[in-house]
């Protein structure tokens, strides 16, 4: 585990510290990506990701999740940092701090989903696809809405 410290704030890779109720809260109640999600979901999500958490003391206010397999593809995603702490560079030091982790150099590719915030990733080195008539998905936007069987 890894932990950066910044004008007061932290950003740690440790998985204990992860706030599990917070980040439901934001994802469930303050996103337009995840809103419903479950907090079940979430857990399992974390667990199964590279989270970066950012902190203020013990208090959570910020999260980028990297979905990885540490050799060849990352998948950033769930990043935010909580509107009271916006404007201060929080979201691009976490972002920065992601895509620099040494666990995370020589990928092949970094890939991510954004609505609205094109403009915000392209300092990072995202760019539209090059190709996007090689990639498929399935997207359920209802899953969250009915649940996840139980498995």
């Amino acid at each position: 585990m890894t932990v950066w410290r910044r004008d007061g704030f932290d950003i740690d890779t440790a998985p204990e510290r992860l706030d599990v109720d917070a980040v439901h809260d934001f994802l469930a109640n303050h996103s337009d990506w995840a809103a419903g999600i479950g907090r079940d979901v979430v857990a399992r999500a974390l667990a199964g990701s590279f989270a970066f958490g950012l902190y203020d003391g013990s208090r959570q206010i910020g999260l980028a999740r990297v979905v990885t397999d540490r050799a060849t593809f990352a998948y950033l995603v769930d990043v935010y940092v909580l509107e009271a702490y916006r404007g201060r560079g929080l979201g691009r030091w976490l972002v920065s701090t992601a895509r620099a982790h040494p666990e995370l150099q020589g990928l092949r590719r970094w890939m991510l989903t954004t609505r609205d915030a094109r403009d915000y990733y392209r300092p990072f080195g995202f760019r539209d696809l090059a190709h996007p008539e090689w990639l498929m998905e399935i997207v359920d936007r209802d899953v969250f809405r009915r649940g996840q069987p139980k498995g």
